[in-house]
């Protein structure tokens, strides 16, 4: 039986490999393209080997607000369960911080964001 697909997550990075995803939620997302709106898109190097052996990539992808409007993030928005979210915050690194955002579809969702510091 599934749990309830009740959270949005958005995801502009490894989250959205199917590889990742299997390992992270056992099974596929099915998700739908969006956008986060008023932030900045960098990099940042992965310490973690777990994490790195997962993706496949020493360096992933990782956003902060500009406080620009014409700023835009492209990524998916997954519906996820509660116990999922705990499995997304696990796989994440320190360097993120989860946080609600609202989406140019107006839609709001979790985000992985750059944790201040």
């Amino acid at each position: 039986m599934q749990a309830e697909l009740s959270e949005s997550l958005f995801s502009y990075g490894t989250l959205q490999q199917a590889g990742v995803q299997q390992a992270t939620f056992g099974r596929l997302l099915a998700g739908q393209a969006d956008a986060l709106v008023g932030y900045r898109r960098t990099m940042v190097k992965i310490e973690d080997a777990r994490v790195v052996a997962t993706s496949g990539e020493a360096y992933h992808p990782i956003v902060e607000a500009s406080g620009d409007p014409h700023d835009r993030v492209e990524g998916t928005v997954f519906a996820v369960s509660a116990d999922e979210l705990a499995h997304a915050d696990a796989y994440e690194v320190d360097d993120y911080q989860r946080v609600q955002a609202e989406l140019a579809s107006g839609r709001r969702a979790w985000v992985y964001v750059k944790r201040p510091g």
